[in-house]
C-alpha cells in the first residue's frame, strides 16, 4: 500500500515550483508563516489541533514512483522538475504552537525555515490538517467549557469523511472530550471508546423490554439504555424493571431536553434508581448544552455540530512567505499588502505575557527574533514556539497516542491561564490582544 502524502496537495504548489527551478531560486532560502487573520465566528480565542498529525503527513510526503509516473503521464512538470521531486525530503526547520495552545489573531501559529522549494511544497498538506483540527478543537473547548465539568463524548462519524471523522476525535479528545465512538480514533491515538445501542437494536425486537433484556444480559446491569425510541416514560419504566435500580444510565435522543430530563431525573428517584445516570445527544451545540446547565445531565454525546465546526468548518489559516534571504546571506522581510489580507513579514517569535496570578493578559510577538536568540525572554512571558522539525529530523514528542495525551494535558493548563472572558459564547473580540514589537 502506497502510504505517500504527497499527492495531498494542490497543482500549483508543484506550478511554482516549476517556475522556481528554471529561475534558479528554488534553492533560496525561505520562512514560510501558518497563521489566522481573525478568529473563526468571532471566537474570543482558538485552539491548535493537528501539529501530531501534520509532522507524521510530512514524514510520508515522498514522491515514489507511482507518483513520479502520474506526474509524467499527465504533463504536470517538466522531466527537470521530476528529477527534483524524486529527492524530495524535508531538511528544513519547523517551530510552532503545539496542539492543545490557544492562538489568536496574528499568532505565528507555524514557522517553516527552508529552501523555497521545500516549503512552498508544504503550504496545502500544513493547512488542510491544521484547519481542519483547529477548527473542531476551537469548537470543542467551548462545548467543554458550556459543560461545566461533565463529560462530553464525541459521536460524529457518522456526519464527517472517515479520515476526518478521526482527526476530529483527535481534536476532541485534546480539547477535554472524555471519549469518542470511532474505534479507529481509539486504536491510533488511545483514546477511551464508548457505545452502546441506537434505535434500530430496539426496532429489531418485539417490544422495548425485549430489547433491552438482550442488551443487559450481553452488557450488565451497568450499560446505558436507549429509552425514547417510543414513549420516554414508558421506557424509563421498562428499563429499570429490566436493568433493576443499579442501571448504569439512560440516553435521550430527542424530545424538549430541558423540561424532559428534569421529568426523567424525577422518575428514576421515584423508582430508587438514585445512581441512574442521564446522557443526552439529540443534535448539541455549545449552546443547547449551556441551556442544559441547570438541568440534571451527567453527560453529553456531541456529532454534527463538532466535526463540523459548530458553523465555522474551517479555522480560516493561511500560509505565506515572510522572509527571504539575499545573495550576501542577510534576510528579507516580505509581506502581502491586499486591501483585507495582509501579512506581517519578518521572522518572528512569540510568547504570552501574563500577570502576577499567572493569567494570560497579552500576545508578544517579536519581529526579527528567532527562538534560538530568545534567551533574554522575561519570565512572564511563557515561550509559544517548539521545535517540531530540526535539520528533517522529526521531534517524536508530539507523535501518536502518547503525544496526544500530552496534547490534551497541555491544553488543560492553557485553558487555566486564559482570562475568565476567553471563555464567553457570545461573539466578541479575542480575548487577548497581539502585539508586534
Amino acid at each position: 500500500m502506497n502510504t505517500s502524502t504527497a499527492f495531498r496537495t494542490d497543482r500549483y504548489e508543484l506550478t511554482m515550483l516549476e517556475a522556481a527551478i528554471a529561475h534558479g531560486t528554488a534553492d533560496t532560502p525561505c520562512m514560510f508563516e501558518a497563521f489566522g487573520r481573525r478568529l473563526p465566528g468571532a471566537r474570543r480565542f482558538g485552539v491548535v489541533a493537528g501539529i501530531g498529525r501534520l509532522l507524521e503527513r510530512i514524514r510520508d510526503f515522498r514522491f515514489a514512483d507511482a507518483e513520479l509516473t502520474w506526474l509524467a503521464d499527465n504533463d504536470v512538470v517538466s522531466a527537470r522538475a521530476i528529477d527534483w521531486l524524486a529527492d524530495y525530503r524535508f531538511s528544513g526547520d519547523i517551530w510552532g504552537y503545539v496542539d492543545g495552545e490557544a492562538y489568536f489573531p496574528e499568532s505565528p501559529i507555524l514557522i517553516v525555515e527552508s529552501s523555497f522549494g521545500e516549503g512552498v511544497l508544504l503550504e496545502t498538506l500544513i493547512l488542510s490538517i491544521l484547519n481542519y483540527d483547529s477548527a473542531v478543537a476551537t469548537a470543542a473547548t467551548r462545548m467543554v467549557t458550556a459543560a461545566a465539568g461533565r463529560p462530553l463524548a464525541e459521536m460524529g462519524s457518522r456526519r464527517a469523511n472517515e479520515d476526518a471523522a478521526i482527526a476530529a476525535s483527535r481534536a476532541a479528545y485534546i480539547a477535554g472530550f472524555s471519549a469518542t465512538s470511532n474505534l479507529e480514533a481509539g486504536r491510533t491515538w488511545g483514546i477511551p471508546t464508548m457505545g452502546t445501542a441506537a434505535h434500530s437494536f430496539t426496532l429489531l425486537h418485539e417490544n422495548e423490554e425485549e430489547a433491552f433484556r438482550a442488551q443487559v444480559a450481553a452488557a450488565g446491569p451497568g450499560t446505558t439504555l436507549l429509552v425514547d425510541t417510543y414513549d420516554v416514560a414508558a421506557g424509563v419504566e421498562t428499563a429499570i424493571r429490566v436493568a433493576g435500580t443499579e442501571l448504569g444510565a439512560i440516553r435521550l435522543d430527542s424530545g424538549d431536553l430541558p423540561t424532559l430530563v428534569v421529568d426523567v431525573r424525577r422518575q428514576l428517584d421515584m423508582l430508587g434508581a438514585h445512581n441512574t445516570k442521564i446522557t443526552v445527544t439529540s443534535d448539541l451545540n455549545e449552546y443547547a448544552i449551556a441551556t442544559l446547565r441547570t438541568a440534571p445531565v451527567d453527560s453529553y454525546g456531541v456529532g454534527t455540530s463538532l466535526v463540523t465546526g459548530s458553523g465555522s468548518p474551517a479555522a480560516g489559516l493561511v500560509y505565506k512567505l515572510v522572509a527571504r534571504q539575499v545573495a550576501d546571506g542577510d534576510w528579507v522581510s516580505v509581506a502581502k499588502a491586499s486591501a483585507g489580507k495582509r501579512s506581517v513579514g519578518g521572522r518572528k517569535y512569540a510568547t504570552r505575557l501574563r500577570d502576577e496570578n499567572g493569567v494570560a493578559r497579552q500576545e508578544k510577538v517579536y519581529i526579527g527574533l528567532g527562538p534560538e536568540e530568545a534567551k533574554s525572554i522575561p519570565a512572564s512571558e511563557r515561550p509559544l514556539l517548539a521545535p517540531l522539525i530540526t535539520a528533517g529530523e522529526i521531534s517524536d514528542r508530539y507523535l501518536g497516542a502518547s503525544g496526544t495525551s500530552i496534547a490534551r494535558e497541555h491544553h488543560a493548563m492553557v485553558r487555566a491561564e486564559l482570562p475568565a472572558d476567553a471563555y464567553r459564547l457570545g461573539r466578541g473580540d479575542p480575548a487577548l490582544s497581539t502585539t508586534f514589537s
